[in-house]
């Protein structure tokens, strides 16, 4: 009975994850969902909408960092059953992902807005080829292990679970993050770039830039040698320019 609920404890854990991230696409490109980036009237000030958006991006970067470090995983897992810790992990960032779509706080003040159509149109393939990015990565690495699913999956068969080990395939042989990287795309490609969007896409892209340095710290304490080497070789997030990114 134990291995059904966790079973279906994976599943439910994927389809918030699957909604939340689907969603995702339409409040950064201000398009189809029902509140998005920019969407709506701020309650109170100027001041007060940075201090709620800043606290909500604030919080889902540490329970996203934090939950993701070997060393609290040692912890976590006398709590919570390792068939479940990472569908655990995907259904907090989910929530929390979820909360910030509730609360977040329309700002207004254009930064930048390009009208000419072509323009657009680029900025717009920029902003679907990031999200590609991201899916397409994950999907490379191995989308339900990442999501948790395969996890769920051995349990309920009874396997012991394996961990998928270290693989660069396709992006990887370019960016060692093309994930980041499609995320970077994101969140920056909009042909109207409002104060709150700018602030969104300023601390987030902080966020992935010191989760980089954290992750490749973990990896090279797994791995050793072999993540060493690839670091040499691969850039870390922009293809072909390794001096500098």
């Amino acid at each position: 009975m134990t291995r059904i609920i966790f079973f279906l404890y994976g599943l439910i854990a994927y389809t918030i994850f699957f909604g939340s991230f689907l969603y995702a696409i339409g409040f950064m490109g201000n398009f189809i969902v029902p509140k998005s980036l920019d969407s709506g009237v701020a309650e109170g000030t100027v001041y007060q909408a940075l201090f709620i958006n800043m606290l909500l991006l604030v919080i889902f970067a540490i329970q996203h960092s934090v939950m993701a470090r070997p060393s609290f995983k040692k912890w976590w897992t006398k709590i919570v059953p390792q068939a479940i810790e990472r569908s655990t992990y995907v259904l907090f960032s989910s929530l929390l992902l979820i909360l910030l779509f509730i609360l977040w706080q329309p700002i207004g003040g254009i930064i930048w807005n390009v009208q000419d159509s072509i323009w657009q149109n680029i900025i717009y393939s920029l902003f679907a080829l990031g999200w590609l990015l991201v899916l397409m990565s994950t999907f490379l690495i191995n989308h339900f292990d990442l999501f948790g699913l395969r996890q769920v999956y051995f349990y309920l068969l009874g396997k012991e679970y394996t961990e998928i080990g270290f693989v660069s395939p396709g992006l990887y042989k370019y960016t060692r993050h093309p994930l980041y990287l499609g995320w970077l795309l994101a969140f920056w490609a909009t042909p109207t770039m409002t104060i709150a969007h700018l602030v969104f896409a300023i601390v987030t892209t902080v966020y992935i830039l010191i989760a980089i340095q954290f992750e490749e710290r973990d990896l090279m304490n797994i791995l050793g040698k072999s993540y060493a080497d690839y670091r040499q070789k691969v850039p870390m997030l922009i293809p072909f320019f390794k001096k500098i990114f």
